[in-house]
Parts: C-alpha cells; sequence; structure tokens
C-alpha cells in the first residue's frame, strides 16, 4: 500500500476494535501510531498490521487513565512526527456491568470516567497542537449507544455517564475548532463481538464495527462535526 502522508493515532489498539480500526487504517495509506499500555503488546500488534498491509505502523505504550502516560507520549509525537492527521479515542473500559444505578460502585464509576472520560479528553488536549498541525485533522471519539441520552437505560452507570461525557466533550470541541478544519465526531461501533461484547453475546463482526470509525477518520472537509454515528448513519444523543 503506498502511504498517503497522513498520520493516524488509534489509543487501545493492540486487540478488538482498536486493533482493526489500525488495520483499515494502515490499509488505506495512512501511517498509524498504535498504542497500547503494555509495549510489547503494541509492538505485536503493530509489526502484525506492518506485515499484511505494508504500511508503517509505529507502536507506542500509552495508558490513557494515566495523565503522565498521556504526557510522555505527546512529547515523543511532537518530537516525531510532529503533526497528526487522525486521533482515534478508542481505549475504554467496562468496570460496572450490571451494576444498578440505584445501588452504584462509586469507584467502578471513577474508574470508568478516568479511562472513557478523562483519558480521552486529555489525550486530545495534548495533542491538539499536532492536530492543528495536519491540513485535515479528524478526531473520532468511540462511545456507545448506551452513553446515548435518547436511548439511555438503567443499569452500567459507570459505562453510561463516562461514554455519555465524552459525547458531551464531542459536541463542544467539534464548536471550538470548526473554524481550524478539525472534524470531531462520536461513532458507536454497535454490539461488537470484541473480547468486551463477545461475553455478552454480541454477534457483529469486528471489521463492520471498525469500518463506522475509520468512515468519520477519512472525512472529507466538507464532512460532519459534531455528530454521533453508527455504520455511517446519525445515532441520536
Amino acid at each position: 500500500m503506498t502511504e498517503n502522508g497522513r498520520v493516524a493515532l488509534v489509543s487501545g489498539a493492540n486487540r478488538g476494535i482498536g486493533r482493526e480500526v489500525a488495520r483499515q487504517l494502515a490499509d488505506a495509506g495512512h501511517t498509524v501510531i498504535l498504542t497500547a499500555r503494555d509495549e510489547a503488546k503494541a509492538g505485536a500488534a503493530a509489526e502484525a498490521i506492518a506485515s499484511e498491509t505494508g504500511a508503517t505502523v509505529i507502536p507506542l505504550a500509552l495508558d490513557v487513565a494515566d495523565p503522565d502516560s498521556i504526557a510522555r507520549a505527546a512529547e515523543c509525537l511532537t518530537s516525531d512526527p510532529g503533526r497528526l492527521d487522525v486521533l482515534v479515542n478508542n481505549a475504554g473500559v467496562g468496570t460496572d456491568w450490571g451494576v444498578a444505578g440505584s445501588d452504584p460502585n462509586f469507584e467502578a464509576i471513577q474508574a470508568a470516567l478516568e479511562t472513557n472520560f478523562y483519558g480521552a479528553y486529555r489525550l486530545t488536549i495534548a495533542l491538539l497542537a499536532l492536530l492543528r498541525a495536519g491540513e485535515h485533522a479528524r478526531v473520532v471519539n468511540v462511545s456507545s449507544g448506551m452513553g446515548g441520552v435518547a436511548e439511555m437505560g438503567g443499569w452500567s452507570p459507570g459505562y453510561r455517564i463516562s461514554k455519555a461525557a465524552l459525547n458531551a466533550v464531542t459536541r463542544i470541541l467539534s464548536t471550538e475548532l470548526a473554524d481550524q478544519r478539525i472534524l470531531v465526531n462520536s461513532a458507536c461501533p454497535g454490539f461488537v463481538a470484541t473480547d468486551m461484547g463477545g461475553q455478552f453475546g454480541a454477534k457483529k463482526p469486528v471489521e463492520a464495527g471498525a469500518a463506522g470509525i475509520v468512515w468519520l477518520a477519512t472525512l472529507p472537509d466538507d464532512g460532519p462535526t459534531g455528530g454521533f454515528f453508527r455504520d455511517g448513519n446519525p445515532v441520536p444523543f
């Protein structure tokens, strides 16, 4: 694959949806910075995708729940490559599946917020200067229908609240960055058969779930911003 000159970072990309997003972006010609908390796992995934696609895939250790780790990653990326065209905030956790909102585990809620909300938000802000250096910057926040207020139900309050907060950040940043050619959107990949979804009977192929994220990551300059999408279709907030 001939590289298209664009640089993409995907967080939490050593497995599941993140890995498939990284693979699809690499296959489309992006140089991909593949991040994971475990440096060895990031390296193994990057090597496999590079071998399959012929693209440049660079592993990077990053724990989005650790502000110091984010700062180290931002410093590294500022040195090389010095710009970023795509940021996919994919890293996420489910810490309170099935827990009732009326009987919450506040420690679990805090843990979900640290990764799913604060982690994605901090990483975006830390890399904002690099995104501004790109000519067609795209930010995709991997959310969930469970975080859409229009679809909100009971149970799993930590996961739901963290994803709802992430959707709010999508709206805030998309509004503030609209005149800087940076498109910011949320994506719901659907009920995908990953390690997380598979334990609950999810059947949707990982490739299909990732495709909607990659669509947002490769939008044209006149594409939507500030939206919430599943498989390329708007989802009510």
